[in-house]
């Protein structure tokens, strides 16, 4: 017979209904100010639900303290029949008193199979977690067991007491624990370590111990108790912040060699001191992983040089079974040396199809880049690639042999190249696109090439590349401060014409130089993607005119099928015949929802605001309005023109509006208030009127 489940996010409701019939329910009443009073009312009606064999209560963000937390665990201890339980009281006042009445509620929950606690930012300290460590040493059918006690004041003390009924649950196959943010040193962590090391059929384990102060001592603790665990498949660490150097990096990859059934291993060391010894001692043992298919190894700001990239490099060329690859290293000191020594041995790792490899900061020339390009030329097997090498140093030469490995990769089908602030030249942004020429596969990219120097035979040379992509679902272009001007612009827009397929487009072109010409040669491409449904165009502080952003309107018109578009076209010389074209391309785009069309500081006037107006009446199907329209020339009839185009908006809940700094006085605020009364369905209305003229009354009638 199935069971059915029943949910209330309503107290009296739930306390109305048939209480002892209930076998699978969930409550939730997050963010209701519930105190122990309440609390009290509602436990008496959870203690009658006796035949309970599921319950997921949500109690997260309310007032509940020590009493609270007592009354809840009386009333669950008469839920003998629970197999499965899941509680979130996070962010109360739970402290000691009731982490252990909860833990005594658990030792009479003898059934629980599967268990999931979020006490996280409760102040149940030391004594708090030994007393629910007493609750579940008693709940020895555990399989699947989650801990969430993150900022708690835990310290050692509170680990023993925890970890050590852990070692009673020796059925656990699934267990997440998170203690991270709390004040746990290496005693504790090792205490925990042992523990587990009674939880041999352990096959999936997640610990987030970050922001602890564990130091070498504690990791090495944690490894070599963790090595019975030889079960395990999935292994998540989460060790950020903790004073660890390289020896206790080693010991801890030392252990890993008993991990022969791993496949997928997940380990964050950021923000420690690991240097060349821990990167190559931590990764030397994957050797003996073999089944090994999905590796995050997160290093960044490690003090890694050359040598411990090197050695990196070397241990994973023995990982031939990775498929998938994840490795963070960024704002180290691997340089050239390192990053070639890396580069030859993932050569080796011809089965990858997924590599993450965020190398920003490294002060990587482009040596360094070639030795990455012999790198992707050998992983022809590769359909997703993330590269970072931001705030280096690849310059031309680099930007070129990257491009030239990119021709190798022709399964791709999402790349993301970050590579801004890089000393690029035109002629190598040119030979970057002329490596996307063969990606003929692409569905995915994402190219940031902020750097002051590709210019528009650069950007030309990257639209070139871009006709190629004709497969294009995604496409995100950053090349903002690099003075592309119309040429570049325009070069862009030609290649954007033939992905035709394209669904979601981003361009972020501020600060370019770019103006009508360019912006019309934007708009023809723009023209061609008829199955757009979201357009994100940043065209700040460029010089695009009344011609430009006419062109640009009347290519959006093409795109029917928007749903979210936003126009930033702050700071440029916009006036009436801008506005009029985007009126005219606006009326096609009858099913937007989220509209942001951002133009402070151009040449707006009433009858270019009212003409915005008109062309925002056809947008029935709005929810999400944000229209900045600041340091324009905009008066009283400007403004009721815009109030009145709201009207038609029915559909409208959220709405930002912004015309600080115009020229609208009682009269205008008025009329704007006027408008905007009509607009019944608004939740969510922001307004900013600050004008150089007091409108203090037509506010105080707007505001009405």
């Amino acid at each position: 017979m199935i069971q059915q489940k029943k949910y209330f996010s309503n107290l009296k409701e739930f306390l109305n209904s048939s209480l002892q019939s209930h076998q699978v329910l969930h409550i939730s009443l997050n963010l209701n100010q519930i105190r122990a009073i309440g609390v009290s009312g509602f436990c008496s009606g959870l203690g009658k639900c006796t035949n309970l064999s599921n319950l997921t209560l949500d109690l997260q963000s309310n007032l509940i303290d020590d009493e609270g937390a007592s009354c809840l665990s009386f009333a669950l201890a008469y839920c003998t029949n629970l197999s499965n339980l899941s509680l979130d009281l996070a962010s109360n006042q739970i402290g000691v008193r009731g982490a252990y009445c909860l833990g005594s509620a658990l030792a009479s929950c003898t059934n629980l199979s599967n268990f999931t606690l979020n006490l996280m930012c409760n102040q149940i300290g030391d004594e708090g977690a030994s007393g629910l460590g007493s609750g579940l040493a008693n709940c020895t059918y555990l399989s699947n067991l989650t801990l969430d006690l993150r900022v708690n004041q835990i310290g050692d003390k509170g680990m023993q007491g925890l970890g050590s009924s852990l070692a009673n649950c020796a059925n656990l196959s699934n267990l997440t624990l998170n203690f991270q943010s709390n004040y746990i040193g290496a005693i504790g962590v090792t205490d925990l370590g042992s523990s587990l090391a009674s939880c041999t059929n352990l096959s999936n384990l997640t610990l987030y111990l970050a922001q602890n102060q564990i130091g070498d001592e504690g990791t090495s603790g944690l490894g070599y108790a963790l090595a019975n665990c030889t079960n395990l498949s999935n292994l998540i660490l989460d060790l950020r912040l903790n004073q660890i150097g390289g020896v206790g990096a080693s010991e801890l990859g030392s252990t890993l060699t008993n991990y022969i059934n791993l496949s997928n291993f997940e380990l964050y060391l950021r923000l420690n001191s690991i240097g060349d010894q821990g990167a190559f001692g931590l990764v030397s043992a994957l050797v003996n992983c073999t089944n090994l298919s999905n590796l995050t190894l997160d290093l960044r700001l490690n003090q890694i040089g050359a040598i411990g990239a090197s050695g990196l490099g070397s241990a994973l060329a023995n990982c031939t079974n990775l498929s998938n690859l994840t490795l963070y290293l960024g704002s180290n000191q691997i340089r050239d040396e390192g990053t070639q020594g890396l580069g030859s041995g993932l050569a080796n790792c011809t089965n990858l199809t997924n590599l993450s490899l965020v190398l920003e900061s490294n002060y990587i020339s482009a040596i360094g880049a070639s030795g990455l390009g012999s790198l992707l030329s050998n992983c022809t097997n590769l359909s997703n690639l993330v590269l970072s090498l931001d705030s280096d140093e690849i310059g031309a030469m680099g930007a070129s042999r990257l491009g030239l490995a990119l021709k190798n990769c022709i399964n791709l089908s999402s790349l993301a190249l970050y590579v801004g602030q890089n000393y690029i030249s035109a002629i190598d942004a040119s030979g970057l696109g002329f490596g996307l020429v063969n990606c003929i596969n692409l569905s995915d990219l994402t190219l940031k090439l902020s750097d002051k120097r590709i210019g528009d035979e650069g950007a030309s040379g990257l639209g070139s590349g871009l006709a190629n992509c004709i497969n294009l679902l995604n496409l995100t272009l950053s090349l903002d401060e690099n003075r592309i001007g119309d040429e570049g612009a325009s070069g862009l827009g030609s290649g954007i014409a033939n992905c035709i397929n394209l669904i979601n487009l981003t361009l972020d072109l501020d600060f370019n130089r770019i103006g009508d010409e360019g912006a019309s040669g934007l708009g023809y491409g723009i023209a061609n993607c008829i199955n757009l449904s979201n357009l994100t165009l940043y065209l700040f502080v460029n010089t695009i005119g009344d011609q430009g952003g006419q062109d640009l309107g009347y290519g959006i018109a093409n795109c029917i099928n928007l749903t979210n578009l936003t126009l930033n076209l702050n700071y440029n010389q916009i006036g009436s015949k801008s506005a009029l074209g985007l009126r005219s391309g606006s009326a096609n785009c009858i099913n937007l929802s989220n509209l942001t069309l951002n133009l402070d500081g151009n040449q707006i006037d009433d009858k270019c605001a009212s003409d915005l107006g008109s062309a925002l009446a056809n947008y029935t199907n709005l929810s999400n309005l944000t229209l900045k329209l600041s340091s324009n020339q905009i008066g009283a009839k400007g403004a009721s023109g815009l109030g009145s185009a709201f009207a038609n908006c029915i559909n409208l809940s959220y709405l930002t509006l912004s015309l600080d700094d115009n020229q609208i006085d009682e009269e205008g605020a008025l009329g704007l208030g006027s408008a905007l009364a009509n607009c019944i369905n608004l939740s969510y209305l922001i307004l900013n009127l600050w004008q150089q003229q007091f409108i203090g009354f037509g506010l105080f009638q707007l505001l009405k």
